[in-house]
């Protein structure tokens, strides 16, 4: 398919989701599409989030969510006009309990057909490929590590298994999703050190300056507008040590998955992701290098990922 062509099918997507009813029409089968798909591997999506709402318990949402929520929660911090939005086919966005306590299972039901096997641990898979990139290329194992956009925690934990004696700070907006990172690192039996987790913007992490080693962004930049993305950059460029790396997991924009991707499947994934276009279209290598970072390194780790390494100079 030609440029023209490409950009004619786009303007018709958006000029589609712009109309409120077939947006919404489109999230609940996105939406409908993904429980569908966890049930067909073994992933039982509403047991599974009904058991991790009750935490056990014969009650249908335990209130000590909402308290260990508070516990964890900055009233001082301002959410950035972006982030107010719907994102996932949820209408109040990251900020509920329903997106928090669903991510894990659609995590899983997301990325089972990353790989042959196409079963519940795709998800794992992926993260593992994200740390196997990771430990092939950064010289020394970081002493500190900070997972900005961190969500449940899942490549958190990732991190911390790949490096067991760093020091692991999870970063996220979403309260909510912070507190079910914290309640799933908890009752991990791993061994691992709990990783710490911090309410805040990736863009505005509250740091000193210089003082990490290994700022990383898992899934992250798809869901950023083009200025929010050129921030968190920046902000990572000031809180890391010289010599220090920026990695960057997320959708490869030149994947042949997506150019072949069917347009009505296109629709359904802008439906739940705001910001795809703005993603696609930024030049996440030049941004680096914009923001005085040494040139970066792109790795391949899935048909539809990609990841990039950018150092701080010495």
């Amino acid at each position: 398919m030609n440029a023209i062509a490409t950009r004619s099918i786009n303007r018709l997507i958006n000029g589609a989701l712009a109309i409120k009813p077939l947006a919404n029409f489109a999230k609940d089968r996105a939406r409908n599409m993904m429980i569908k798909r966890a049930e067909s591997i073994g992933v039982y999506w509403l047991d599974e989030v009904a058991q991790l709402r009750s935490r056990g318990g014969d009650q249908p949402f335990n209130p000590v969510w909402e308290k260990e929520r508070e516990e964890i929660c900055d009233r001082n911090l301002t959410y950035p006009d972006y982030y107010l939005t719907s994102f996932h086919a949820y209408e109040e966005g990251n900020l509920g309990w329903e997106p928090a306590l669903e991510e894990s299972v659609a995590a899983k039901a997301v990325h089972a057909r990353l790989w042959p096997e196409g079963d519940a641990q795709g998800d794992l898979r992926l993260r593992q490929s994200h740390l196997d990139v990771l430990l092939e290329k950064l010289p020394t194992p970081p002493e500190t590590i900070v997972d900005i956009g961190c969500s449940t925690g899942l490549s958190t934990r990732a991190l911390q298994r790949a490096y067991p004696q760093a020091t692991t700070v999870g970063v996220d907006l979403s309260d909510y999703f912070l507190t079910v990172a914290q309640y799933q690192a908890n009752a991990a039996t791993d061994g691992l050190k709990t990783p710490q987790w911090i309410h805040a913007a990736a863009e505005k992490t509250g740091f000193a300056d210089q003082s990490v080693d290994l700022v990383s962004a898992s899934l992250l930049f798809h869901e950023l507008p083009v200025s929010a993305a050129l921030d968190v950059i920046h902000e990572g460029y000031r809180i890391l040590r010289a010599g220090g790396h920026f990695t960057i997991m997320d959708m490869n924009p030149q994947s042949e998955v997506y150019k072949k991707m069917p347009g009505y499947v296109l629709t359904l994934l802008k439906s739940t992701e705001p910001y795809l276009d703005q993603y696609f279209a930024l030049d996440l290598h030049q941004v680096l290098m914009d923001a005085g970072f040494a040139q970066p390194s792109q790795t391949i780790n899935t048909s539809r990922h990609r990841v990039v390494i950018a150092q701080k100079p010495a």
